[in-house]
């Protein structure tokens, strides 16, 4: 007994020390960076073993950042996307081989020889419409209207032959979910996986929600000081307009050691690099970038917006996750500070702290 209540000790020392670090690794990169304001959590086999915000959602009132501020999560979003996809190829609704003019309307002709796998795996040759005109959420582009502002132009490169990042193939995908489920993109999200996780904070950033506690956005400008983000945004639907917290995140994370949402041969696919058609590798799957970190195994995204930035990753070897929400819009953000906080929690370097 006594060996057991000593055993419990030196852990409980152990995980408080390891929290005071990696407390005082995010405090030194938040003042190095001004971060305004961060939200994490740390699984480690399966349990939450650090939750914490930092600074503040806004700058303005000095409202903290908790782990209950709602972040946008940016890129991170298209994970959710490719989940839609393969719910519906559970239920025989489409394969991701099939060509997207099966399942879209007017598609143009130079987009024929274009799957639903291109779209995934960001290989469509299509030409990203983010950083164009005429896209902006103001618009409110109809599916129609969309289609044929961005097919009226030119393939970047044939099909297959090139990874170039395109947010225009998760637009286009969650017009194929809402084609093939009949229902609103974001309905289908909240029924097929937000509402079955209990995802009870995580929406669209449509700004006209109110959504409590929601974080506001902030940009660095020429001389180093913070601004309220740009609010003429750009439409980014399907390919990055999510808003989650961190709890509601390691929801979702707990979920794909399941078979809740996604059958054990969908997760094998999304997580399967893809080839190019000269048998290159690209150590991308579907919406989950594959790149090993330090000789551990990792599966992540990572996601910006005007304003936020976002890290999601996985090191199942390890049995751990890391999820990382800021309000900063600069680049990477949030992902430089979940790669400085991983090393502290490899399963071969615990022992040593």
């Amino acid at each position: 007994m006594k060996h057991f209540l000593l055993l419990g000790i030196w852990f409980f020392t152990l995980s408080t020390a390891l929290a005071d670090k990696v407390d005082r690794l995010i405090k030194e990169e938040m003042d190095k960076h001004e971060i305004p304001g961060l939200a994490l959590v740390v699984i480690k086999g399966g349990k939450q073993i650090k939750t914490a915000g930092y600074g503040f959602a806004n700058l303005e009132t000095k409202t903290p950042a908790t782990k209950d501020t709602v972040f946008e999560i940016g890129s991170v979003t298209k994970q959710f996307t490719a989940a839609a996809i393969m719910i519906l190829v559970q239920e025989g609704k489409l394969s991701v081989d099939d060509k997207i003019s099966q399942h879209l309307k007017n598609t143009p002709k130079i987009w024929s020889d274009i799957t639903v796998r291109h779209l995934l795996t960001h290989t469509s040759g299509i030409k990203t419409y983010t950083g164009l005109d005429g896209y902006e959420l103001s618009k409110h582009l109809t599916q129609e209207q969309f289609i044929g502002q961005i097919g009226a132009l030119a393939l970047d490169s044939k099909p297959g032959d090139k990874y170039a990042y395109c947010n225009t193939g998760f637009n286009l995908l969650g017009f194929i979910i809402e084609n093939l489920s009949g229902k609103k993109y974001m309905d289908f999200l909240g029924e097929r996986i937000f509402g079955p996780l209990e995802m009870t904070s995580t929406t669209n950033r449509e700004p006209s929600i109110i959504v409590p506690n929601r974080a506001d956005g902030y940009e660095r400008v020429k001389g180093g000081r913070w601004i309220n983000r740009d609010s003429e945004l750009t439409d980014i639907f399907s390919a990055g307009a999510i808003i989650s917290t961190v709890g509601d995140m390691a929801k979702w994370d707990a979920s794909l050691n399941t078979d809740k949402i996604l059958t054990q041969a969908s997760k094998q696919q999304m997580w399967t690099a893809h080839k190019l058609n000269d048998g290159s590798t690209k150590y991308y799957g579907f919406a989950w970038r594959l790149e090993p970190m330090d000789g551990h195994k990792k599966i992540a995204h990572t996601g910006s917006t005007s304003g936020f930035t976002a890290s999601f990753s996985r090191f199942p070897d390890d049995k751990m996750s890391i999820i990382v929400l800021c309000n900063s819009g600069e680049n990477e953000m949030a992902n430089i500070v979940a790669k400085k906080i991983a090393p502290l929690y490899f399963s071969d370097s615990v022992a040593k702290n």
